[in-house]
C-alpha cells in the first residue's frame, strides 16, 4: 500500500518515528578557544644530571 509520496508502510513509519536529520553543526560552534600560558624556560631547560630520571627504557627498567 503506497501513499501519495510513493512510500510504503515501513518507510512511512520510519519517517514518523525519526523525522528528519538534525541540523548540521558549524565548525566554529564545535571549536573551543583556550588561552595559552607562556613556556617556562626553567621547566624545559636541558640538565644532563637529571636526564636519567626521565629516561624510559625496558632494558634500563630491568637493570640490564
Amino acid at each position: 500500500m503506497e501513499n501519495r509520496h510513493g512510500e510504503d508502510g515501513a518507510a512511512a513509519a520510519r519517517r514518523a518515528r525519526f523525522g528528519t536529520l538534525p541540523e548540521r553543526i558549524r565548525d566554529e560552534d564545535m571549536a573551543q578557544g583556550k588561552t595559552v600560558t607562556p613556556k617556562d624556560p626553567a621547566r624545559y631547560a636541558y640538565d644532563p644530571g637529571s636526564m636519567w630520571t626521565s629516561f624510559s627504557c625496558l632494558a634500563a627498567d630491568l637493570g640490564l
